[in-house]
Protein backbone atom coordinates (compact mmCIF):
# COMPACT_ATOMS: atom_id res chain seq x y z
CA UNK A 1 0.00 0.00 0.00
CA UNK A 2 2.66 2.08 1.15
CA UNK A 3 4.61 1.68 -2.06
CA UNK A 4 1.29 2.69 -4.86
CA UNK A 5 0.62 5.77 -2.47
CA UNK A 6 4.18 7.00 -2.79
CA UNK A 7 4.20 6.20 -6.22
CA UNK A 8 0.81 7.89 -6.70
CA UNK A 9 2.17 10.83 -4.51
CA UNK A 10 4.82 10.77 -6.63
CA UNK A 11 3.92 11.35 -9.90
CA UNK A 12 1.07 14.25 -8.85
CA UNK A 13 4.84 15.97 -8.37
CA UNK A 14 6.21 15.16 -11.11
CA UNK A 15 3.55 16.13 -13.58
CA UNK A 16 3.28 19.97 -11.98
CA UNK A 17 7.11 19.64 -12.11
CA UNK A 18 7.01 19.24 -15.95
CA UNK A 19 4.98 22.34 -15.73
CA UNK A 20 7.57 24.63 -14.79
CA UNK A 21 9.03 25.33 -18.38
CA UNK A 22 12.62 27.15 -16.18
CA UNK A 23 13.78 23.71 -14.29
CA UNK A 24 14.63 21.80 -17.61
CA UNK A 25 16.83 24.24 -18.95
CA UNK A 26 18.36 25.38 -15.35
CA UNK A 27 18.92 21.65 -14.74
CA UNK A 28 20.80 21.37 -18.32
CA UNK A 29 22.53 24.29 -17.57
CA UNK A 30 24.41 23.03 -14.22
CA UNK A 31 25.14 20.28 -15.83
CA UNK A 32 27.06 21.75 -18.84
CA UNK A 33 28.99 24.17 -16.03
CA UNK A 34 29.94 20.60 -14.11
CA UNK A 35 30.92 19.12 -17.33
CA UNK A 36 33.26 21.55 -18.77
CA UNK A 37 35.18 21.27 -15.28
CA UNK A 38 35.34 17.47 -15.34
CA UNK A 39 36.93 17.43 -18.57
CA UNK A 40 39.91 19.03 -16.61
CA UNK A 41 39.71 15.36 -14.59
CA UNK A 42 41.88 14.07 -17.97
CA UNK A 43 44.52 15.68 -17.40
CA UNK A 44 44.90 14.21 -14.15
CA UNK A 45 45.28 10.58 -16.23
CA UNK A 46 48.40 9.35 -17.80
CA UNK A 47 46.85 9.63 -21.10
CA UNK A 48 48.05 12.86 -22.33
CA UNK A 49 51.26 11.22 -24.78
CA UNK A 50 48.51 8.63 -26.16
CA UNK A 51 45.63 11.11 -27.68
CA UNK A 52 46.12 13.52 -30.29
CA UNK A 53 47.29 16.84 -30.38
CA UNK A 54 44.26 19.36 -30.61
CA UNK A 55 44.80 22.96 -31.38
CA UNK A 56 43.28 24.86 -29.09
CA UNK A 57 42.31 27.19 -31.85
CA UNK A 58 40.05 24.54 -33.74
CA UNK A 59 38.45 24.07 -30.49
CA UNK A 60 37.66 27.72 -29.98
CA UNK A 61 36.43 28.08 -33.50
CA UNK A 62 33.98 25.53 -32.78
CA UNK A 63 32.69 26.68 -29.75
CA UNK A 64 32.21 29.94 -31.01
CA UNK A 65 29.68 28.90 -33.60
CA UNK A 66 28.02 26.89 -30.87
CA UNK A 67 27.63 29.93 -28.57
CA UNK A 68 26.58 32.68 -31.50
CA UNK A 69 24.17 29.74 -32.69
CA UNK A 70 23.12 28.70 -29.58
CA UNK A 71 21.68 31.81 -28.55
CA UNK A 72 19.92 32.42 -31.89
CA UNK A 73 18.16 29.34 -31.79
CA UNK A 74 17.32 29.14 -28.08
CA UNK A 75 15.90 32.31 -28.47
CA UNK A 76 14.03 31.48 -31.92
CA UNK A 77 13.06 28.09 -29.85
CA UNK A 78 11.39 30.42 -26.73
CA UNK A 79 9.08 32.54 -29.46
CA UNK A 80 8.26 29.65 -30.94
CA UNK A 81 6.93 27.36 -28.62
CA UNK A 82 5.33 30.77 -26.50
CA UNK A 83 3.14 31.18 -30.25
CA UNK A 84 1.97 27.20 -30.24
CA UNK A 85 1.24 27.58 -26.60
CA UNK A 86 -1.22 31.09 -27.67
CA UNK A 87 -2.73 28.80 -29.98
CA UNK A 88 -3.29 25.90 -28.22
CA UNK A 89 -5.25 28.64 -25.53
CA UNK A 90 -6.81 30.20 -28.71
CA UNK A 91 -8.11 27.45 -30.72
CA UNK A 92 -9.00 25.13 -28.40
CA UNK A 93 -9.33 26.23 -24.18
CA UNK A 94 -7.16 27.77 -22.04
CA UNK A 95 -7.11 24.92 -19.88
CA UNK A 96 -5.51 22.84 -21.87
CA UNK A 97 -2.49 25.21 -21.26
CA UNK A 98 -0.94 22.43 -18.53
CA UNK A 99 -1.14 19.49 -21.27
CA UNK A 100 0.60 21.57 -23.61
CA UNK A 101 3.68 23.26 -21.67
CA UNK A 102 4.34 19.87 -20.12
CA UNK A 103 5.40 18.39 -24.20
CA UNK A 104 8.69 16.92 -23.34
CA UNK A 105 10.22 17.43 -26.50
CA UNK A 106 9.82 20.89 -27.01
CA UNK A 107 11.20 21.28 -23.12
CA UNK A 108 14.01 18.84 -24.05
CA UNK A 109 15.34 21.05 -27.30
CA UNK A 110 15.29 23.83 -25.02
CA UNK A 111 16.69 22.79 -22.29
CA UNK A 112 19.50 20.89 -24.81
CA UNK A 113 20.04 24.73 -26.89
CA UNK A 114 20.21 26.22 -23.47
CA UNK A 115 22.72 23.68 -22.19
CA UNK A 116 24.97 24.52 -25.32
CA UNK A 117 25.07 27.91 -25.53
CA UNK A 118 26.28 27.73 -21.60
CA UNK A 119 28.85 24.62 -22.03
CA UNK A 120 30.57 26.95 -25.59
CA UNK A 121 30.66 29.96 -23.36
CA UNK A 122 32.30 28.38 -20.18
CA UNK A 123 34.19 26.07 -21.97
CA UNK A 124 35.65 29.29 -23.95
CA UNK A 125 36.48 31.41 -21.51
CA UNK A 126 38.53 28.25 -19.69
CA UNK A 127 40.21 27.39 -22.60
CA UNK A 128 41.54 30.92 -23.13
CA UNK A 129 42.78 31.08 -19.77
CA UNK A 130 44.83 27.74 -20.43
CA UNK A 131 42.70 25.63 -17.83
CA UNK A 132 43.51 22.34 -20.00
CA UNK A 133 46.33 20.60 -20.87
CA UNK A 134 46.83 18.31 -23.82
CA UNK A 135 44.66 15.70 -22.65
CA UNK A 136 41.87 18.12 -21.04
CA UNK A 137 41.82 19.67 -24.52
CA UNK A 138 41.06 16.52 -26.14
CA UNK A 139 38.22 15.74 -23.57
CA UNK A 140 36.60 19.24 -24.46
CA UNK A 141 37.14 18.65 -28.34
CA UNK A 142 34.81 15.01 -27.96
CA UNK A 143 32.39 16.81 -25.98
CA UNK A 144 32.18 19.34 -28.18
CA UNK A 145 31.80 17.28 -30.95
CA UNK A 146 28.96 15.10 -28.99
CA UNK A 147 27.23 18.35 -27.82
CA UNK A 148 27.35 19.68 -31.72
CA UNK A 149 25.49 15.90 -33.12
CA UNK A 150 23.31 16.33 -29.92
CA UNK A 151 22.24 19.68 -31.16
CA UNK A 152 21.63 18.78 -34.40
CA UNK A 153 19.29 15.95 -33.86
CA UNK A 154 17.39 17.57 -31.11
CA UNK A 155 16.73 20.37 -33.40
CA UNK A 156 15.29 17.76 -36.17
CA UNK A 157 12.95 16.43 -33.60
CA UNK A 158 12.01 19.94 -32.68
CA UNK A 159 11.00 20.84 -35.45
CA UNK A 160 8.78 17.97 -36.41
CA UNK A 161 7.42 18.47 -33.13
CA UNK A 162 6.76 22.32 -33.07
CA UNK A 163 4.77 21.97 -36.58
CA UNK A 164 2.13 20.02 -34.49
CA UNK A 165 2.36 21.93 -31.16
CA UNK A 166 -0.65 24.08 -30.17
CA UNK A 167 -2.52 22.39 -33.18
CA UNK A 168 -5.96 22.00 -32.28
CA UNK A 169 -5.72 17.89 -32.95
CA UNK A 170 -2.56 17.45 -30.77
CA UNK A 171 -4.00 19.05 -28.13
CA UNK A 172 -7.28 17.27 -28.28
CA UNK A 173 -5.29 14.20 -28.55
CA UNK A 174 -3.00 15.81 -25.02
CA UNK A 175 -6.30 15.96 -23.48
CA UNK A 176 -7.88 12.60 -24.57
CA UNK A 177 -4.58 11.16 -23.34
CA UNK A 178 -4.98 12.89 -20.01
CA UNK A 179 -8.63 11.93 -19.53
CA UNK A 180 -7.91 8.36 -19.81
CA UNK A 181 -4.81 7.91 -17.83
CA UNK A 182 -6.96 9.69 -15.38
CA UNK A 183 -10.70 7.58 -16.00
CA UNK A 184 -7.79 4.04 -15.66
CA UNK A 185 -6.49 4.93 -12.35
CA UNK A 186 -9.74 5.89 -11.01
CA UNK A 187 -11.58 2.73 -12.67
CA UNK A 188 -8.77 0.91 -10.71
CA UNK A 189 -9.49 2.63 -7.04
CA UNK A 190 -12.97 4.13 -7.60
CA UNK A 191 -13.01 5.23 -3.85
CA UNK A 192 -9.74 5.88 -3.95
CA UNK A 193 -8.26 3.29 -1.63
CA UNK A 194 -11.16 4.32 1.02
CA UNK A 195 -13.97 2.07 1.64
CA UNK A 196 -17.52 2.61 -0.71
CA UNK A 197 -20.09 4.98 0.89
CA UNK A 198 -23.70 4.26 1.28
CA UNK A 199 -26.38 6.59 -0.09
CA UNK A 200 -27.27 7.74 3.40
CA UNK A 201 -26.62 11.51 4.44
CA UNK A 202 -23.63 12.47 5.50
CA UNK A 203 -23.38 12.25 9.49
CA UNK A 204 -20.95 13.80 12.01
CA UNK A 205 -18.93 17.04 12.37
CA UNK A 206 -18.24 18.63 9.09
CA UNK A 207 -14.78 19.66 8.30
CA UNK A 208 -14.43 22.70 6.39
CA UNK A 209 -11.89 24.43 3.98
CA UNK A 210 -9.48 27.43 5.24
CA UNK A 211 -9.29 28.50 1.44
CA UNK A 212 -11.24 28.84 -1.50
CA UNK A 213 -10.12 26.47 -4.87
CA UNK A 214 -10.71 23.28 -6.05
CA UNK A 215 -9.71 20.36 -4.69
CA UNK A 216 -6.52 18.95 -6.58
CA UNK A 217 -5.33 15.82 -4.29
CA UNK A 218 -7.21 13.85 -1.55
CA UNK A 219 -4.65 12.24 0.94
CA UNK A 220 -6.37 9.06 1.86
CA UNK A 221 -3.71 7.61 3.34
CA UNK A 222 -3.09 10.56 5.73
CA UNK A 223 -6.77 10.92 6.26
CA UNK A 224 -6.44 7.17 7.73
CA UNK A 225 -3.43 7.64 9.58
CA UNK A 226 -5.66 10.46 11.88
CA UNK A 227 -8.73 8.20 11.91
CA UNK A 228 -6.64 5.56 13.93
CA UNK A 229 -4.94 7.95 16.03
CA UNK A 230 -8.12 9.50 17.07
CA UNK A 231 -10.68 6.52 16.61
CA UNK A 232 -12.55 8.20 14.15
CA UNK A 233 -14.47 7.18 11.09
CA UNK A 234 -14.30 10.08 8.16
CA UNK A 235 -16.40 10.45 4.99
CA UNK A 236 -15.28 12.51 2.42
CA UNK A 237 -17.61 14.94 0.94
CA UNK A 238 -15.35 16.98 -1.61
CA UNK A 239 -13.70 14.19 -4.64
CA UNK A 240 -11.06 16.15 -6.48
CA UNK A 241 -12.55 18.94 -8.82
CA UNK A 242 -14.94 20.26 -6.41
CA UNK A 243 -14.94 23.97 -5.68
CA UNK A 244 -14.20 24.48 -1.95
CA UNK A 245 -15.33 27.57 -0.22
CA UNK A 246 -15.32 28.11 3.63
CA UNK A 247 -19.10 27.69 3.90
CA UNK A 248 -18.91 23.93 1.66
CA UNK A 249 -17.96 20.68 4.15
CA UNK A 250 -14.74 18.88 3.00
CA UNK A 251 -15.74 15.41 5.19
CA UNK A 252 -17.85 14.90 7.83
CA UNK A 253 -16.48 13.06 10.97
CA UNK A 254 -17.61 11.29 13.28
CA UNK A 255 -16.00 9.42 16.83
CA UNK A 256 -16.38 5.83 18.05
CA UNK A 257 -17.25 7.11 21.07
CA UNK A 258 -18.67 9.82 22.56
CA UNK A 259 -18.53 13.13 19.55
CA UNK A 260 -15.63 14.81 17.84
CA UNK A 261 -15.67 18.27 19.10
CA UNK A 262 -12.97 18.28 20.44
CA UNK A 263 -11.00 17.96 17.43
CA UNK A 264 -8.65 20.28 15.47
CA UNK A 265 -10.57 20.29 11.83
CA UNK A 266 -7.04 21.27 10.76
CA UNK A 267 -5.85 18.10 10.63
CA UNK A 268 -8.41 16.59 8.24
CA UNK A 269 -8.61 19.54 6.40
CA UNK A 270 -4.71 19.44 5.62
CA UNK A 271 -5.24 16.03 3.96
CA UNK A 272 -7.05 18.05 1.32
CA UNK A 273 -5.25 20.26 -1.38
CA UNK A 274 -6.34 23.20 -2.62
CA UNK A 275 -5.81 25.05 -5.80
CA UNK A 276 -6.61 27.64 -7.65
CA UNK A 277 -7.54 25.67 -10.92
CA UNK A 278 -8.42 21.84 -11.66
CA UNK A 279 -6.10 19.27 -12.59
CA UNK A 280 -6.22 16.64 -14.90
CA UNK A 281 -4.45 14.18 -12.59
CA UNK A 282 -7.15 12.89 -10.14
CA UNK A 283 -10.18 14.36 -11.32
CA UNK A 284 -11.48 12.48 -14.24
CA UNK A 285 -14.53 15.22 -14.86
CA UNK A 286 -12.19 17.93 -15.59
CA UNK A 287 -11.07 15.93 -18.87
CA UNK A 288 -14.42 15.35 -20.19
CA UNK A 289 -15.06 19.47 -19.59
CA UNK A 290 -12.09 20.24 -21.26
CA UNK A 291 -12.96 18.07 -24.56
CA UNK A 292 -16.41 19.70 -24.13
CA UNK A 293 -15.52 23.24 -24.04
CA UNK A 294 -12.85 22.35 -27.27
CA UNK A 295 -15.88 20.92 -28.78
CA UNK A 296 -18.16 23.83 -27.82
CA UNK A 297 -15.49 26.24 -28.97
CA UNK A 298 -15.29 24.81 -32.67
CA UNK A 299 -19.59 24.77 -32.97
CA UNK A 300 -19.74 28.86 -31.96
CA UNK A 301 -20.79 30.62 -35.12
CA UNK A 302 -17.27 32.44 -34.98
CA UNK A 303 -15.49 28.96 -35.44
CA UNK A 304 -17.98 27.17 -37.00
CA UNK A 305 -16.02 23.68 -37.24
CA UNK A 306 -18.56 20.47 -36.56
CA UNK A 307 -15.68 18.16 -37.63
CA UNK A 308 -13.98 19.21 -34.43
CA UNK A 309 -16.97 17.97 -32.22
CA UNK A 310 -18.23 14.99 -34.01
CA UNK A 311 -14.18 14.07 -33.53
CA UNK A 312 -14.50 14.70 -29.78
CA UNK A 313 -17.92 13.13 -29.76
CA UNK A 314 -15.59 9.76 -30.98
CA UNK A 315 -13.09 10.51 -28.05
CA UNK A 316 -16.37 10.26 -25.51
CA UNK A 317 -17.34 7.80 -26.79
CA UNK A 318 -13.77 5.29 -26.35
CA UNK A 319 -13.69 7.21 -22.97
CA UNK A 320 -16.71 5.69 -21.76
CA UNK A 321 -15.77 2.55 -23.18
CA UNK A 322 -12.57 2.07 -21.10
CA UNK A 323 -14.43 3.44 -18.15
CA UNK A 324 -16.74 0.25 -18.16
CA UNK A 325 -14.15 -2.40 -19.17
CA UNK A 326 -13.22 -5.10 -16.59
CA UNK A 327 -11.09 -4.12 -13.88
CA UNK A 328 -7.87 -6.70 -14.37
CA UNK A 329 -7.10 -7.97 -10.72
CA UNK A 330 -3.41 -6.31 -11.20
CA UNK A 331 -5.18 -2.66 -11.59
CA UNK A 332 -8.10 -3.22 -9.17
CA UNK A 333 -6.65 -1.59 -5.68
CA UNK A 334 -8.72 -2.86 -1.95
CA UNK A 335 -10.02 -1.12 0.19
CA UNK A 336 -7.17 -0.23 2.40
CA UNK A 337 -8.27 2.45 4.08
CA UNK A 338 -11.20 1.06 6.25
CA UNK A 339 -12.23 4.48 8.61
CA UNK A 340 -12.56 6.91 5.01
CA UNK A 341 -15.47 6.42 3.16
CA UNK A 342 -15.13 7.77 -0.60
CA UNK A 343 -17.96 8.27 -2.57
CA UNK A 344 -17.87 7.09 -6.34
CA UNK A 345 -17.83 9.68 -9.29
CA UNK A 346 -21.51 9.75 -10.60
CA UNK A 347 -21.56 8.07 -14.50
CA UNK A 348 -24.74 10.52 -14.62
CA UNK A 349 -22.43 13.67 -14.15
CA UNK A 350 -19.75 12.52 -16.68
CA UNK A 351 -22.27 12.48 -19.20
CA UNK A 352 -23.47 15.66 -18.17
CA UNK A 353 -19.72 16.61 -18.20
CA UNK A 354 -19.20 15.45 -22.02
CA UNK A 355 -22.36 15.75 -23.44
CA UNK A 356 -25.05 18.50 -22.65
CA UNK A 357 -22.66 21.22 -24.58
CA UNK A 358 -22.24 19.51 -27.19
CA UNK A 359 -26.16 18.62 -27.83
CA UNK A 360 -26.87 22.43 -26.95
CA UNK A 361 -24.68 24.03 -29.33
CA UNK A 362 -24.77 21.29 -32.07
CA UNK A 363 -28.29 20.47 -31.49
CA UNK A 364 -29.42 22.83 -35.02
CA UNK A 365 -25.88 21.09 -36.66
CA UNK A 366 -27.87 17.66 -38.54
CA UNK A 367 -24.12 16.11 -38.80
CA UNK A 368 -23.16 16.92 -35.00
CA UNK A 369 -26.72 16.03 -33.75
CA UNK A 370 -26.99 12.76 -35.82
CA UNK A 371 -23.43 11.95 -34.62
CA UNK A 372 -24.16 12.48 -31.12
CA UNK A 373 -27.18 10.21 -31.44
CA UNK A 374 -25.30 7.47 -33.14
CA UNK A 375 -22.54 7.96 -29.67
CA UNK A 376 -24.78 7.71 -27.53
CA UNK A 377 -26.65 4.84 -29.02
CA UNK A 378 -23.41 2.85 -29.04
CA UNK A 379 -22.66 3.49 -25.33
CA UNK A 380 -26.46 2.27 -24.44
CA UNK A 381 -25.96 -0.69 -25.99
CA UNK A 382 -22.98 -1.81 -23.71
CA UNK A 383 -23.46 -4.12 -21.24
CA UNK A 384 -23.50 -1.83 -17.99
CA UNK A 385 -27.27 -1.06 -17.17
CA UNK A 386 -26.11 2.55 -15.49
CA UNK A 387 -24.55 3.51 -18.73
CA UNK A 388 -27.46 2.32 -20.54
CA UNK A 389 -29.59 5.20 -18.59
CA UNK A 390 -27.05 7.71 -18.14
CA UNK A 391 -26.88 7.68 -22.65
CA UNK A 392 -31.19 7.43 -23.13
CA UNK A 393 -31.49 10.44 -20.47
CA UNK A 394 -29.16 12.35 -23.07
CA UNK A 395 -30.07 10.67 -26.23
CA UNK A 396 -33.97 12.03 -25.31
CA UNK A 397 -32.79 15.79 -24.17
CA UNK A 398 -30.14 15.86 -27.51
CA UNK A 399 -34.02 14.99 -29.56
CA UNK A 400 -35.54 17.32 -27.69
CA UNK A 401 -32.92 20.35 -28.42
CA UNK A 402 -32.77 19.42 -32.21
CA UNK A 403 -37.49 18.99 -32.39
CA UNK A 404 -36.52 23.29 -30.84
CA UNK A 405 -33.54 24.34 -33.51
CA UNK A 406 -34.09 22.51 -36.94
CA UNK A 407 -36.54 23.17 -39.10
CA UNK A 408 -36.80 20.97 -42.28
CA UNK A 409 -39.29 17.89 -41.53
CA UNK A 410 -36.44 15.50 -43.08
CA UNK A 411 -33.70 16.23 -40.69
CA UNK A 412 -36.31 16.08 -37.60
CA UNK A 413 -37.53 12.66 -39.31
CA UNK A 414 -33.45 11.42 -39.71
CA UNK A 415 -33.10 12.69 -36.08
CA UNK A 416 -35.81 10.72 -34.56
CA UNK A 417 -35.13 7.29 -36.70
CA UNK A 418 -31.71 7.73 -34.86
CA UNK A 419 -33.03 8.30 -31.85
CA UNK A 420 -35.44 5.04 -32.09
CA UNK A 421 -33.04 3.19 -29.38
CA UNK A 422 -34.37 5.15 -26.44
CA UNK A 423 -37.61 3.45 -26.80
CA UNK A 424 -36.38 -0.46 -27.70
CA UNK A 425 -35.46 -3.24 -24.83
CA UNK A 426 -31.84 -3.13 -25.42
CA UNK A 427 -30.28 -1.21 -28.32
CA UNK A 428 -28.23 -2.31 -31.28
CA UNK A 429 -25.55 -0.06 -32.62
CA UNK A 430 -26.54 2.44 -35.05
CA UNK A 431 -25.19 2.18 -37.94
CA UNK A 432 -22.73 5.46 -39.70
Amino acid sequence: MVRRVMGDRLKFLVHRIRERLWLRPFMTGVLSVAIVFLAKAADDQDIGRRVPAITQASIETLLAIISASMLVIATFAVASMVAAYASASSTATPRSFSLVISDDISQNALSTFVGAFIFSIVALIALQNDFYDRAGRFAVFVITLLVLAMVIITFVRWVDCIARLGRLGGTVEKVEAATAEALRRRRGVPTLRGVPMGRQPHRGQAIYSGSIGYVQRIEITALQTCAEKLRLHISVAALPGTFATPGRALAYVTADAGDAADLDPTLIAQAFLIGSHREFDEDPRFGLVVLSEIASRALSPAVNDPGTAIGIIGSFVRLFALWVEPVGDDDRGCFECDRVAVPELSLHDMFDDAFTAIARDGAGIVEVAGRLQKALSSLASMDDALMREAAIRHARQALARSELALALPDELAAMRRLATFVHSARPGLVKG
